[in-house]
């Protein structure tokens, strides 16, 4: 049982016991409470000042964990940077190079990601620094991989037209000649058997007996078969496109006709003696753009090296042609 309090009582000299009304009761049990109310708002505070809560130390771990798989990321972006400036610079170095390609301009590889305002909504955040930078780099490299795709894809187009081109162009021998014994006049300013005078003579000279098949020296489409007994006599014209035209000279007889297409190796005609000439022989031209070439620089499909180099000491050495 709760003990009694006193108060002493200075005009009776005796202690007078305290009684408390209502009124007191509920005023001294409203400031237990705001007193218990303030200590545990204190206590709270203190503790969440120097303690986290469970939540918040969930909170904090995830926040580490992301934090990490962004640098991981980030190192894993700059491997694959440096593999796309590898092929970047094997495309522009090599592959642009084979087929004859101007390099990707870096102002193009380069160019930004459209939209000022790109990465507002990732702003005032705790890590909004790292998770702006990351998205930057992601765009950075999603730019690139774009921009090299296209480039991949216009070679695919360049190598089929270029692997076209490769067919087509006049790059054999028009006749079995592989002793090279049958070379008889090269390209370029030779005596003419009949005038007896310098003249430059446009094409190559190979003898081979009456009836020596002659192949077409790349693919393409025969533009010509022309009969005649002055100048070329019986020839053919091919065209192989890419610019290149062929032509063979005083056959004997023809195997094609005009508009037909054929490809390298194919027999077109047979050697004669046809026109002006002073032997069987086949005389064999090639124009690029409508201009006469050495045809000795086109024979590199069929040729070895030292097969080559012969061919072209013996070409520059005959001093009179066959036409």
């Amino acid at each position: 049982m709760r003990n009694p309090k006193y108060k002493f009582n200075p005009e009776s000299l005796s202690f007078d016991k305290i009684s408390l009304g209502l009124r007191d009761i509920l005023l001294r049990t409203l400031a237990i409470l705001l007193g218990s109310v303030i200590v545990a708002v204190v206590f709270n505070f203190m503790y969440g000042l120097f303690f986290d809560t469970p939540k918040e130390k969930a909170l904090k771990r995830e926040i580490e964990q992301l934090s990490l798989q962004y640098n991981i990321v980030h190192r894993e972006m700059a491997n694959l940077e440096k593999v796309i400036e590898h092929l970047q610079e094997t495309d522009d170095n090599l592959y642009r190079t084979i087929f004859g390609a101007e390099p990707v301009q870096p102002t193009q590889r380069q160019a930004g990601i459209g939209g000022v305002n790109r990465y507002d909504e990732l702003e005032g955040y705790n890590n909004s620094k790292l998770v702006i930078e990351t998205a930057k780099r992601l765009d950075g490299i999603r730019k690139k991989v774009y921009v090299q795709s296209k480039s991949f894809d216009e070679l695919i187009l360049l190598s089929r037209e270029k692997e076209d081109m490769l067919r087509s162009i006049p790059a054999i021998i028009p006749i079995s000649a592989k002793d090279l014994t049958r070379i008889a006049s090269g390209f370029g300013l030779r005596i003419h058997p009949i005038y007896k005078i310098s003249k430059f003579h446009s094409g190559m000279d190979f003898t081979a007996p009456l009836g020596t098949e002659i192949y077409a020296s790349g693919d393409g489409t025969v533009e010509s078969v022309n009969s005649g007994k002055r100048g070329m006599g019986n020839y053919i014209v091919i065209s192989h496109g890419f610019g290149y035209t062929s032509l063979y000279a005083h056959l004997d007889s023809f195997s094609v006709k005009a508009g037909q297409k054929v490809h390298r190796g194919d027999v077109i005609g047979y050697v004669g003696n046809t026109g002006l000439s002073i032997a069987p022989h086949l005389h064999y031209e090639v124009m690029l753009n409508g201009q006469n070439v050495d045809p000795v620089n086109y024979f590199f499909n069929d040729l070895s090296a030292a097969e080559y180099e012969k061919m072209i000491e013996i070409a520059s050495k005959t001093g009179q042609s066959f036409d």
